[in-house]
Formats: C-alpha cells, sequence, structure tokens
C-alpha cells in the first residue's frame, strides 16, 4: 500500500503526479520494485527512500488518487463516502496543533482540486463506514448488467 500522504508536500499539494508515475507507477507496470522518497510533514522534508514491492494489487490511498491524469492507470477506483467536515476533522485529531495551519490551507486545495477534477463520479465502488465495519455499493462508474472482472494472471497489470 502507498500512501499518498508520503508523496504529497508542503510545497506540492497535488503537484506530484509525475512523481508518482516516474518513481511508482511505471516500475510497477514493469513488474519491477518501486522505490519512492516518503515527506515527513512534521520535519517539512523527504526522508529516506522506500522501496514498495511489484505486487498482483497495490493499493493507492489518499486525496488526489482517483485525479483524471491517473484514473488510466488503475484497475479500479474505490471511494470512501465520508462528509468532508468529519474528514477534516479526523485529520486535525490526528495531526494536532502543530499542523493548525495546514489544514487552514488543505481545506482550501482539496475543494479546488475537486471542484477542478472530481474523482467520485468515476468511482468503481463507494465504501461507507457504518456502526459495525463498512458497506460496499457500486459506484457511479459502474455499468449495471456487467460481469465480474478476474485478472488473468498473478502477475502485475499491463497498463500498456
Amino acid at each position: 500500500m502507498l500512501h499518498l500522504d508520503d508523496i504529497a508536500s508542503h510545497e506540492r499539494l497535488f503537484s506530484w503526479t509525475d512523481r508518482l508515475v516516474t518513481e511508482v507507477i511505471e516500475p510497477l507496470a514493469r513488474g519491477e520494485s518501486a522505490h519512492y522518497t516518503p515527506y515527513d510533514w512534521r520535519a517539512r522534508a523527504f526522508g529516506t527512500p522506500r522501496p514498495l514491492p511489484a505486487a498482483p494489487v497495490v493499493l493507492i490511498e489518499g486525496v488526489g488518487a482517483g485525479r483524471r491524469a491517473l484514473r488510466p492507470y488503475l484497475a479500479r477506483l474505490l471511494w470512501m463516502e465520508l462528509p468532508r467536515e468529519e474528514s477534516w476533522a479526523r485529520g486535525r485529531q490526528r495531526d494536532g496543533a502543530e499542523q493548525r495551519e495546514f489544514w487552514d490551507g488543505w481545506v482550501a486545495a482539496e475543494r479546488a482540486h475537486f471542484a477542478e477534477d472530481p474523482s467520485r463520479p468515476h468511482a468503481d465502488l463507494l465504501v461507507l463506514q457504518r456502526i459495525a465495519g463498512y458497506e460496499v455499493l457500486p459506484g457511479p462508474a459502474t455499468t449495471p448488467g456487467a460481469g465480474p472482472e478476474v485478472t488473468l494472471s498473478d502477475g502485475p497489470s499491463r497498463m500498456w
């Protein structure tokens, strides 16, 4: 799994697509391990490079994972359905007072991102948090009556 919080930075909240493609997606598409340099949000600096082994399924998690430029590379797009205010409150609680100024800027940046490049309409599945777990529903991009899809091998997906 790759968290997009490791790819983004204070300076590049949403301007990291090229880095994700060259450091992660392209090597994985070739069946090779990827290597990326995670960002430390408290130190405001990139850390030590980490490997991301090639696998039949690699989950990329985070805001922006379903952006227009990445959708051609995705096997599936899952959208976690959560009210914005609740997700922002969870982030603020996680990051504490130290990141208060960041969150003020983040809210505006996220709104602008989704206004220009919405992900939800392209989701194959919607994930809803319930009292006892999660419910997974067909997403807006699901074609009614489509049959089950299977992978053709245990190897990496071929995107080109």
